[in-house]
């Protein structure tokens, strides 16, 4: 081979390696400090970390996974479930859960058929499926946030102690993040971790708000900002709070056990309808299957969609009526 056709070669592959490094670079987004640095300044924290304390899986994210986060990325819907996934704190990117909706519903519309409950049993089920992890999502996040509502007290008596032992507020906040148990430690570690960042200190505390939506966090993070704009002692503000929060936590924790009662007998009325049709369908198909013969269908299912919107409304209305705020 001439000295020519090398040349020529290598200069192809050095171009081909160059387009290559250039595409790669253009759907890469930016750097990986760069992608901390605007996770945290420009959503502040509420896009979902999915390489935090996950291990190996978390580090490295599958490339379907990450193709469908950059496609999704920026919409509405990808916000809104990032949103809830950080509120939660469930290790998931939006694609990713989008990806359990799916299996949940093709799950359940498969069970459906395999327990032979027939096709319209199966759509049903495929329906319901979809609701599965946001319900659950739902879930994870109230626990949460009882759980920050409960730590918070202790929390406040933490910081007061640093302030009056001369800590500053970020040292204060810092003693907190590795002092208290989550989710208060982690919530406080990420903003330390902001401010650290240059992010200044009322953005971080509104960027831990975002997160966590609640009325007694929004209370002491208004007494810091206006500590912090006309002065004043911090530590018997904070003081003063953690004494009206811990009467607060201890009047709900007085309701919660008065209508426990209301609340369990509201979910035992509302199941036992739907226990009934399970057990009939069971016991007497043939029964059971005169809603959706052809010949009675038409008063049939209006029937079971009537039954199931009286069941909702009394379930919705007994919870509304044993939901007392504080």
């Amino acid at each position: 081979m001439n000295p020519t056709s090398v040349l020529i070669i290598g200069g192809g592959l050095g171009l081909l390696l160059l387009m290559v490094g250039l595409v790669l670079s253009f759907l890469g987004g930016g750097s990986v400090v760069e992608e901390r640095l605007g996770r945290y300044a420009e959503t502040g924290g509420l896009v979902t970390t999915v390489g935090e304390d996950t291990g190996p899986r978390g580090d490295q994210p599958t490339a379907l996974s990450d193709f469908f986060n950059r496609m999704g990325e920026g919409t509405d819907l990808f916000a809104s479930i990032g949103v809830s996934l950080a509120q939660a704190d469930i290790k998931l990117r939006p694609a990713e859960f989008i990806a359990a909706m799916v299996l949940a519903s093709v799950g359940g519309a498969a069970l459906a058929l395999i327990l032979g409950l027939g096709l319209l049993m199966a759509i049903a089920a495929g329906a319901g499926g979809l609701f599965i992890p946001r319900i659950y999502v739902n879930q994870a996040k109230r626990r949460r946030l009882k759980k920050f509502d409960d730590q918070l007290g202790d929390m406040l008596n933490l910081m007061v102690n640093g302030l009056r032992a001369g800590f500053s507020t970020l040292q204060a906040m810092e003693a907190v993040s590795h002092e208290m148990p989550i989710p208060i430690a982690d919530e406080f570690r990420r903003v330390v971790q902001e401010m650290q960042l240059g992010i200044t200190t009322e953005e971080a505390l509104d960027h831990m708000l975002r997160r966590i939506h609640s009325d007694d966090l929004d209370l002491v993070i208004t007494a810091i900002n206006v500590q912090r704009e006309v002065g004043g002692n911090l530590a018997e503000i904070l003081d003063v709070i953690s004494f009206t929060i811990r009467e607060r936590v201890r009047i709900k924790g007085e309701i919660q056990t008065l209508t426990a009662q209301g609340r369990a007998t509201a979910w035992v009325i509302s199941a036992l309808p739907i226990a009934l049709m399970g057990l009939l369908y069971l016991v007497n198909r043939p029964y059971f299957m005169q809603f959706f013969n052809p010949e009675t269908r038409n008063c049939g299912i209006p029937l079971i969609c009537l039954a199931g919107l009286m069941i909702g409304s009394g379930f919705y209305a007994t919870q509304k009526i044993v939901d007392i705020d504080i």
